[in-house]
């Protein structure tokens, strides 16, 4: 992980313990970058591009920070 990665894994577990509540326009937000960054990988591996394949995993992973369901 990198430093980058840490950082906002840092920021998120910071305001899951200040019991910030995330807006119902932040998750479709979310769900959203996931969903491109989804696709954008997919798209990378059909067409053999180590490039455009982890700029889509990058994607989908912010996309898929938050919060933790209980």
């Amino acid at each position: 992980m990198n430093g980058f990665a840490r950082a906002v894994a840092k920021s998120a577990d910071v305001l899951r313990e200040k019991g910030t509540a995330v807006s119902a326009a932040n998750k479709a937000k979310d769900k959203a970058q996931a969903a491109k960054g989804k696709v954008k990988k997919s798209a990378g591996k059909v067409l053999r591009d180590p490039v455009m394949e982890g700029k889509g995993k990058a994607e989908q992973a912010k996309g898929n920070l938050g919060p933790d369901p209980l």
